[in-house]
């Protein structure tokens, strides 16, 4: 079945069944590979993509539910990642593995559209579906204050 979607401000209409998870969409048939696969039950976080500006975990969110809204991927955050928590992570170091960055990052921008200046309680609260097999969460906590900060300016 063919539907539309808005993936990065750019229209895409693919051949898939309707309730195929948006990722295997993003990864497979459309080749945008920065969202990763992680757990496939929503409980890891490192495919975390937004809907509409809301993080959703893509391994469990039917490709249909999206038609009509915008989606955004890592790709499509910043394309030359100049976004302020992109640079904060770069700026700390965040990453080992770098696995789970995407879905942290995308998490971690979604706060920041949300809530200006978080406190860690709410950085948190809101990175807690998140899982970093290499345990980065204080410089993640640490590279969402700095990003806060430049987002500011």
């Amino acid at each position: 079945m063919a539907i539309t979607l808005t993936i990065n401000n750019t229209s895409h209409t693919v051949d898939v069944e309707p309730e195929t998870p948006l990722l295997w969409v993003l990864r497979d048939t459309i080749g945008l590979t920065g969202t990763k696969y992680g757990c496939g039950v929503a409980a890891c976080g490192a495919c975390t993509i937004h809907v509409d500006g809301q993080p959703v975990r893509s391994c469990q969110t039917p490709a249909a539910s999206a038609v009509g809204k915008k989606v955004t991927t890592i790709e499509g955050l910043s394309p030359n990642k100049n976004h302020p928590v992109q640079q904060a992570w770069m700026e700390v170091g965040v990453p080992q593995c770098g696995y789970c960055q995407s879905g942290q990052i995308m998490s971690a921008a979604a706060l920041l559209a949300r809530r200006r200046e978080p406190t860690d309680l709410e950085i948190d609260a809101a990175m807690a579906g998140n899982i970093c097999r290499c345990g980065t969460y204080q410089r993640i906590r640490q590279a969402v204050h700095i990003a806060a900060k430049k987002a500011n300016l």
